[in-house]
């Protein structure tokens, strides 16, 4: 078999979500709450919370009730994550002491 007879059998690959997120026409994905969810494995509140904290994406607001997040901007903060570090202490500095009487 040859290279192109390789290709030609190979079914098309779909374009990657974080390539550049955008579709066909060079439109920005939009994704749902419901969406990101789906991709970022935390609960509703601790989405709302990293986004309030600076530490996600900011949504934005589609229509008086549908909030969207870009999926470019969604793919960015993913390449920036770094999940070496714990998120929270188990004990807090000072809250078990060392020292005998």
């Amino acid at each position: 078999m040859t290279v192109s007879q390789t290709e030609a059998a190979a079914p098309p690959r779909p374009q990657a979500e974080n390539e550049d997120a955008t579709d066909k026409a060079g439109l920005r994905v939009m994704l749902s709450e419901a969406q990101v969810l789906a991709v970022v494995p935390v609960s509703p509140v601790t989405l709302w919370r990293m986004e309030r904290d600076g530490r996600f994406p900011r949504g934005t607001f589609i229509s008086p009730n549908k909030k969207i997040w870009w999926a470019d901007e969604i793919a960015a903060w993913q390449r920036e994550v770094d999940g070496r570090r714990r998120g929270r202490r188990h004990h807090p500095s000072g809250s078990k002491s060392t020292e005998t009487t």
